[in-house]
């Protein structure tokens, strides 16, 4: 069985080895450099971006029209081309993340005793993309296809916290044009606090005893694409039940895990002492 908390450290560890690839990175400069130009540009243009001579980039920027990644616009200038968007849709983002979580998210669940469910954002609400029910069959599940709000909930403030400030603002505004009810002037600083410590973990205040803890899935740029979330029940019948703080930590490094296999960033939030102590503490507060 392949033991995920490795494969969380090789990709960290790669990450802090330095490769060099010139020809590749020449290329990919060239790509981006076209990419977030808004008009085409000539050999002279794409060089002052890169940093670069024309004779440096002279001959990538033939092989990539070769490869039809690049076109000619006129005798002078060049811009991309469809095929990189082409490739992106071949394999739906998605399907590869229901694909890598849903192993994931049976082992969580199996290892807690509680059920989990992937959300994702969409028009100021979230929905349910995916859930694992708990094991042993008694405990607290949401279904896939559920609608849930997203101001007042630990997985709908994550994935509000990881996110630039425009797209930020985009969903608490469409959030609030659904649901005005939960409008709060405290809500920069909840989602500057969820940030800083990495995830979200609050008693629910819509179902009573029932408390959440929400890590986000990142993509390349630090950005939540989707939340997994516990919504943890706790067993009065059952005297070895994980406590809240061992549910977080477990979460946390599914999350990351999970982030990591769809090629996303690994967040360097791990459960230190002093998020420990801010576990417990939230904790003792939910009780």
């Amino acid at each position: 069985m392949k033991d995920d908390s490795k494969e969380v450290a090789t990709v960290a560890e790669a990450e802090g080895r330095s490769y060099s690839a010139p020809a590749l990175d020449k290329g990919l400069d060239i790509l981006e450099a076209l990419c977030r130009s808004e008009q085409p540009l000539s050999q002279k243009d794409i060089a002052q971006r890169v940093g670069r001579s024309t004779g440096e980039i002279y001959r990538m920027v033939a092989c990539l029209v070769n490869r039809n990644y690049v076109s000619l616009v006129d005798e002078n200038t060049y811009t991309v081309t469809t095929k990189l968007f082409e490739l992106a849709h071949i394999h739906s983002p998605t399907q590869r993340l229901l694909q890598e979580a849903a192993p994931l998210m049976q082992r969580l669940a199996s290892d807690l005793d509680q059920s989990c469910h992937l959300t994702v954002y969409g028009q100021g609400k979230q929905v349910v993309l995916f859930k694992v029910d708990t094991p042993s069959g008694m405990g607290f599940a949401i279904r896939a296809g559920a609608e849930i709000d997203v101001l007042i909930s630990a997985a709908g403030r994550v994935l509000l916290a990881f996110q630039d400030k425009e797209t930020q603002a985009l969903r608490i505004e469409e959030s609030l044009a659904r649901r005005p009810d939960q409008a709060n002037l405290q809500i920069a600083s909840i989602l500057a606090s969820v940030r800083a410590a990495g995830y979200e973990s609050i008693p629910s205040v819509q179902v009573r005893g029932l408390y959440a803890v929400s890590f986000p899935i990142l993509d390349t740029q630090a950005h939540a694409i989707a939340a997994l979330t516990v919504p943890y029940a706790e067993r009065l019948d059952q005297v070895q039940r994980k406590s809240i703080p061992e549910v977080t930590e477990a979460l946390g490094e599914t999350a990351r895990t999970l982030s990591a296999r769809i090629g996303g960033v690994v967040s360097s939030n791990v459960l230190n002492v002093a998020v420990k102590k801010d576990v417990l503490k939230r904790a003792a507060r939910a009780r």
